[in-house]
Parts: C-alpha cells; structure tokens; sequence
C-alpha cells in the first residue's frame, strides 16, 4: 500500500506558499498550512479540499520555537509522518542600510533566518528516525547577489543558501534526508508590501518587466519533490525572462 506523503508548508496565507500547498495537494500530497491569518488558513483548506485535496493547518509564528515544535508534533499526529518541509515564510522590507531601519533587520534575520533553522530543528527527528524526508528552503536571487538596498536581505538569503547546503552535508547517505534551495527572481507577491524606504520603492517603479507568478515556484517546489528517492535537486533558481539580475 502507498503512503500518502505529507508537507508542511510556512507562509501558507498567500504567494508562493498559497500556490505550493494547492500545487502539492494537487499531487496527492497531505498538506499542513502554517501561518499567522487563521482566517486566510481556513479559507485555503476548504479550496484545497474541495477540489479533491487533504488540507490540515496550525495557526503559527515562525520566529517562535515552541511554535515550530507544536506544528510538527501536530503533524505527525494528525498525519502519522512528515515527508516534506517547505521554509517559505519570509519578509523583504528592502532598504538602504543608512536609512538604519534596524526593526526591519530584526525582523528579516528573526523570521528569514531563525524561521528557518526553527522549521528545520522541528522535523529534523521526526525524518531522522522515518530515515527519509526532503527540506525545501526559500531563498532568492538576491542569495546569489547583492544590489543597493537589498544589503540586509540579502544577508539573510545567502545564510538560508549556506544553512541548507551544510544540511546537505551533514544529512548523508544513510539519513536518506534531501534537501532543496529555491531562489526566486521577482515574484508578484505581497513581499514587497512591506518595503517602507521611499528610494527602494521608487527603484520599483522604474522596473518593466512582467514578474513570475506565485505558481511558477510552485511547480519548481513540485519538480524537486517528485524526483525519484536518490535524486536530490540541490539548487533551482528562476527568474523572469526579462530579469537582468
């Protein structure tokens, strides 16, 4: 009898992580939706499940350990294992370092950096001792190169690319535990909703290009989960045709 593969997915209220848990669900997959907006929860629940899915969510911060820690344990009882982890959740208040926006550093290292190592320290016992899993970070391009006001996230990027690939390390052969970096190039998505530097914004602005949309990463994501057991795809970076950098 197969056994149905379960994923968790933060920053599931919106963007790239909205469309991964429909993508995933889509597959056969058991999704378990994390985020902080019960109401957006809920309401992606009832689509996945009406369209035919298997939908479980938890209310959840991911800068909070205990937190973390409650989501996988609720996983796995309401699900019996966890195959999949998807480190989505992330905040991109772009700005120039002497504009000195400390708060919105602390919060891009609290949630793009601890969030992650929080979500991985949460599975990690549970896919060592099932001997199996994949782990799923989201980083950018912006991980691969830094530009005026990106200093700061970027910084926080690159760590999730340098924690994943000492995870790819550290998880050999007989740990049987893949992992996967996704950098995104621009995305429409609420990310940049949270950019409060006027010159970052009006950089925006001066940009033509049709961005990829939440759905694209979300197939990439799907790309690396259906590979075949000793397949691990490490790395995927995607960017809009039109994206210089």
């Amino acid at each position: 009898m197969t056994t149905t593969k379960t994923a968790i997915i933060t920053g599931a209220s919106s963007g790239i992580g909205q469309a991964t848990a429909k993508e995933l669900a889509s597959k056969g997959i058991t999704v378990m939706l994390a985020a902080r907006r019960e109401e957006r929860l809920k309401e992606l629940q009832e689509d996945i499940e009406q369209n035919g899915g298997k939908a479980f969510y938890q209310v959840t911060d991911v800068t909070n350990v205990e937190e973390m820690e409650q989501l996988a344990k609720k996983t796995k009882e309401e699900c019996g294992r966890i195959d999949i982890l998807v480190n989505n959740a992330g905040l991109m208040p772009l700005s120039m370092i002497n504009k000195r926006k400390i708060k919105e550093w602390d919060q891009m290292v609290d949630v793009n950096i601890k969030g992650v190592l929080y979500g991985i320290a949460a599975v990690l016992p549970y896919m060592e001792e099932q001997k199996s899993g994949h782990i799923i970070n989201i980083s950018s391009v912006a991980g691969h190169k830094v530009m005026p006001g990106s200093s700061v996230y970027s910084g926080t990027k690159y760590a999730v690319r340098a924690i994943t690939e000492g995870l790819r390390q550290e998880m050999n052969a007989s740990h049987n535990i893949r992992t996967t970096i996704i950098s995104p190039g621009a995305v429409a998505t609420e990310l940049t909703e949270t950019i409060t530097d006027d010159d970052v914004l009006e950089a925006f602005k001066k940009q033509e290009m049709k961005p990829l949309d939440s759905e694209n990463i979300a197939k990439s994501i799907s790309y690396a989960v259906e590979q075949p057991e000793h397949v691990d795809v490490n790395e995927i970076i995607v960017r809009p045709t039109q994206q210089g950098m």
